[in-house]
Order: structure tokens, then sequence, then C-alpha cells
């Protein structure tokens, strides 16, 4: 007690000319500390016990913003466990919900400047774009954890697709391919498995990304349903001895787009009713009629059906009961929905690290 009056007093004499209020709470704060990590570690400092738990290991210093001005501690370190001040964890608590507050804001598609009047509904100052940007980084490591757990079991049905967003790439505007990976287990659970981000859907870059799917335990895949692009369609061949299911939708968009407008309806009534046949066989003998029928004012979409027919109508080869989700790709379709709401919000990210953060807490 003689002590703490002497160092109160010392402290009056030293400080006469500045904030006394500010360097006594200072000081106030820091014993306070001190006290705290005695309990902790079972002995004062440098003193010898037999209830010593653990041994202090320095300090760390950190800026306290109070009423009365910048208060600047140092809190001490242990060599094993931790120690946090009891008088800062309020602080801490609001500060993880806010920005747990931010994070969520940021995932389901809030502008960054609608986020700032948020925080300031709250009762705080306000958060620049930069300071969104930081807070939310921290989502980076549960993304990744995401993108890179294990693929335990058997995955039969597999559905590939890619979106794009525009991102900067070396100080340009560039348009970013999103590729995302769907799959079915043979427990009937389907669940994102994996995304990625690269400046085109080229064959090298499908393959990597099927490549660290399978590194990850992807295995078990009997179809695999995607839109007709080359790249993917490689990549699949190369990795999978697995069926390719074409995307009926997608098919049947490229058809339409070879016959009239007016014509549309009409064509693609016909066309459908190869979809409602009971099995393959009847299914392709439907197409085929389909296509003989469409031929002569319609070539090219006759010879384009005569083409597909195996990849089209391959889910038939399958369960019935799963066709109509193992015929198209739509189950990616509101992920993509979803992806494209948020980024229009954004515009322009400013790199594929900032896509793969946005995206993947999305999906997840």
């Amino acid at each position: 007690m003689a002590e703490t009056s002497m160092a109160l007093i010392e402290l009056a004499e030293k400080h006469r000319d500045t904030d006394f209020l500010r360097d006594l709470g200072e000081y106030a704060l820091q014993r306070l500390m001190e006290l705290e990590v005695e309990a902790k570690v079972g002995a004062s400092k440098h003193e010898r016990s037999e209830d010593r738990i653990t041994q202090r290991n320095g300090y760390r210093d950190r800026n306290y913003e109070t009423r009365l001005g910048t208060m600047e501690l140092r809190i001490p370190k242990l060599r094993s466990g931790s120690y946090y001040p009891s008088f800062l964890e309020p602080r801490r608590i609001t500060e993880r919900a806010l920005v747990a507050v931010v994070q969520e804001a940021y995932v389901n598609g809030v502008s960054t400047r609608k986020v700032d009047d948020l925080v300031q509904a709250l009762g705080m100052s306000g958060i620049s774009k930069s300071q969104v940007s930081r807070l939310c980084s921290e989502l980076d490591e549960r993304v990744g954890a995401f993108c890179s757990r294990p693929l335990d079991g058997s995955w039969p049905y597999l559905w590939l697709d890619a979106t794009y967003v525009k991102a900067r790439v070396g100080g340009r505007v560039e348009s970013r391919a999103v590729v995302v990976a769907v799959g079915v287990k043979s427990s009937g659970h389907r669940e994102v498995l994996g995304i990625d981000v690269g400046p085109t859907e080229t064959e090298a870059f499908w393959t990597e990304f099927l490549r660290s799917l399978i590194r990850r335990g992807l295995s078990g895949v009997r179809l695999v349903v995607s839109d007709a692009h080359e790249g993917l369609k490689a990549a699949v061949q190369k990795l999978f001895g697995a069926t390719w299911q074409r995307c009926k939708v997608h098919f049947m968009r490229n058809a339409l787009a070879s016959v009239p407008k007016q014509q549309h309806q009409m064509v693609a009534a016909i066309i459908r009713t190869t979809f409602v046949q009971e099995c393959r066989s009847e299914a392709g003998k439907a197409w085929r009629e389909a296509a003989d029928h469409l031929r002569s004012r319609f070539s090219r979409l006759a010879d384009l059906m005569d083409d597909a027919e195996d990849d089209v109508l391959a889910f038939m080869d399958y369960p019935k009961e799963h066709w109509s989700q193992i015929s198209n790709t739509n189950p990616l379709e509101r992920l993509n929905k979803e992806i494209k709401r948020r980024s229009d919000v954004v515009g322009i990210f400013p790199n594929d690290e900032s896509v793969m953060r946005l995206v993947g807490s999305v999906l997840i």
C-alpha cells in the first residue's frame, strides 16, 4: 500500500503540466493488469512459489482509446496460456459483434454504402470501404477450409458450371470465370464440392480444377452434367470414366437459336416430346422422328439433333426418379443467381482473392 501511494505521488509530481487524469488512468489500468496476471501466474513478479502455474513472457503494446485520451498500455504475456485484460473484454465482445454484422451484410449483398449506414445506426462513426474489406478478409480462412476439406465417400452425380464476374488483373478490368462443382453422394446428400476462379473456361483450367477435387477424395462419379463447353468436355473425358450428360436446357437454347423466333414454340414442343417417354429406347425413337420431321425446314437443327442424341438423353440410363434432377444443370442455376446477385452489387472486384472470398462465403 505504501509503494502504491509513493508511486501516485511521484506520478502527480512528474506530470503536473500534462493531462494528469489520463496518466492516472493509465497507471491504474497497468496496475490492474499486473494484479490480474499475478493471480493467473500464481506468484508475484520474481517471486518463488510452489503455487506458480506459469511464467511471464514480456509485454505487448496496445493503445487504448478512452474519453481521457489515448492510453499506452503494456499488456503482460505468458509463456503458456493466454491473458487478456478484464476491462477490455466487453470491448472485444462488441468488436466481434461489429465484425459479424459487417461480414453478414457483405455476404448477403449489402453495398458498402449501406454497411456504413448500418454501422452509424449502431451508434458508431461509420466505416470505410477499405475497412469493410479488411474486416471481411477474415472470411478467407473459413473459405479456404471449405475449399480444401476432404471429400469422403462415393459421388455418383456431378454437376459443373461457370458464371462470369469482373475483376482487376494487372491494372486492367477483365472477365473472370467462376467455376462451381456440386455433387450428390450415394446417400442422396447434395453439396457444393468446390469453386475456383480463372481467366476463361479452358481445358487446362477445368482439368486442374477437377484434379484438385480428385486429390481431395472425389470418386465414384458415374454421370457428369454440364453444358457443351469444349474445354469442359475434354477435361471430363480425360479424368473421369463417366457418362457425360449435356444439359437439356442449354441444348434447347442452342437448338432454338437455329430457327426463326416465331417458330420457337412449335420446335420446342416437338423436341420436348422426347423427354416424356418412358424409357431410353422410346425416347431415342421419338428424338430421331422429331429430327426427321424438322429436317426439311431446319436442316441445321436436324444435324444438331443427330449429333447430340446420346449426350442429351444420357440421363435416361439412370433411375427414373432422378431424371428431373440429372437431365440439366438447374441445381447449379440457383447458386449462380446468388453469386450474380451479390457480384452485381460489388461491380468490379479488386482481385481474384476477393472473388473467392465472396463466392465462397455465399456458397458456404
